[in-house]
């Protein structure tokens, strides 16, 4: 299926490279917004494709998971957003939170018709977070994400160094998602995490320290921890518990989120 591509702002077009299944995108020239659509949706949904912010997944945690919301009677929206850091076409670079602007963005475009649940991966599990913290959603799915142990104060291994560039660490630090004592950063809605026991990319202090957040503050959180799942298992790597996640995600979109 081909999708419809609504640019949410200026800028080069966005050339993917490597061939499908795998195609990405090493540089975002302009903020897009992927749909693709199906008869009578039950709720619209907008995908967050990891990539570390320096590049982005586009098949694997992007299109491929629209199109497995779509089998399920989903709307899907694949946001392509700029990087934080990467040169901005008029000799600087895109400022920390030019994901989060273009995030929102896409969340205006879609509009309000139908709710609207956040499906994130990696670092797409992160600015779905984020997302979640300010725009009106319906819940939000997040997959071993780095969502608050690359802040500076929370880091898990500690001493590890920042991220560059700088940009997207600063991105990290004004977003630790899930830490209460954060000015901002806990949603307020539903929120569904997926994450690996044994992840060296994305340790699952992550997660846990988002649980002990939903636990003090009384929070809605399901937390499923995969024992032997690699990082980046997103609908491919199947060999384990993980291959459950999927249908764990849509029975709690059902029972917590309603759609």
């Amino acid at each position: 299926m081909t999708p419809r591509v609504t640019v949410l702002s200026a800028g080069e077009a966005n050339v993917l490279t490597g061939a499908a299944p795998d195609r990405r995108l090493e540089a975002v020239g302009r903020a897009e917004l992927w749909s693709f659509r199906v008869d009578k949706p039950r709720a619209a949904a907008l995908v967050f494709p990891g990539g570390g912010y320096v590049a982005l997944m586009a098949d694997r945690e992007g299109v491929e998971v629209a199109q497995w919301l779509n089998a399920n009677g989903y709307d899907a929206h694949v946001l392509i957003h700029r990087l934080p850091g990467q040169p901005d076409g008029a000799g600087g670079v895109w400022p920390s939170d030019i994901a989060l602007r273009d995030a929102l963005a896409g969340v205006a475009a879609i509009g309000g018709g139908l709710p609207l649940v956040l499906v994130g991966l990696s670092s797409g599990g992160h600015l779905a977070g984020a997302v979640a913290c300010k725009a009106d959603a319906a819940g939000v799915i997040i997959a071993y994400a780095p969502i608050n142990a690359n802040h500076r104060d929370y880091k898990a291994p500690a001493g590890k160094p920042d991220y560059p560039p700088a940009e997207k660490q600063q991105f990290y630090n004004d977003w630790p998602i899930g830490i209460r004592a954060e000015p901002h950063g806990v949603p307020a809605c539903p929120v569904f995490l997926a994450y690996a026991l044994h992840d060296r990319s994305v340790p699952v202090e992550h997660a846990l320290n988002f649980v002990m957040t939903a636990r003090d503050a009384g929070l809605d959180l399901d937390a499923h921890i995969f024992g032997r799942a690699p990082h980046g298992f997103a609908l491919r790597e199947t060999d384990g518990t993980q291959a459950m996640w999927p249908a764990l995600a849509l029975d709690w979109m059902k029972r917590k989120v309603g759609v």
